[in-house]
């Protein structure tokens, strides 16, 4: 999987939009007011951040070496993957889903009624 694949599913998520807030090295992707990934630009292998559920973070990191405790974010809630072939594209799919699925529900009803 490269960045335009990675980046082109993030944005294609219902009310997704992108930003570089914390500067020019992570693309953050948000649902709402909230961030669901952020790619690393500087960073080779590609590397994304995705929130998790804590007690999935943990068997994620324990069958997969390319799936790391988040970096410089909360480590229960998660995870930074490695994009560098040792994951199935299906996988990280999912752990994107998942994460957008989780911060999705975390908002307020208004906002999910406007996306």
């Amino acid at each position: 999987m490269d960045f335009e694949t990675l980046r082109n599913y993030c944005l294609g998520k219902k009310g997704s939009a992108e930003g570089l807030p914390f500067g020019p090295d992570t693309l953050v992707f948000k649902v709402g007011t909230k961030i669901f990934a952020l790619i690393a630009l500087d960073e080779t292998p590609l590397r994304i951040n995705l929130k998790g559920d804590p007690n999935d973070n943990d068997i994620l990191r324990q069958q997969f070496p390319a799936v790391i405790p988040g970096y410089h974010m909360n480590k229960r809630h998660w995870n930074t993957v490695i994009i560098d072939g040792r994951l199935p594209d299906d996988l990280v799919y999912e752990l994107v889903d998942q994460s957008y699925d989780l911060v999705f529900k975390s908002l307020s009803k208004k906002e999910m009624e406007q996306i």
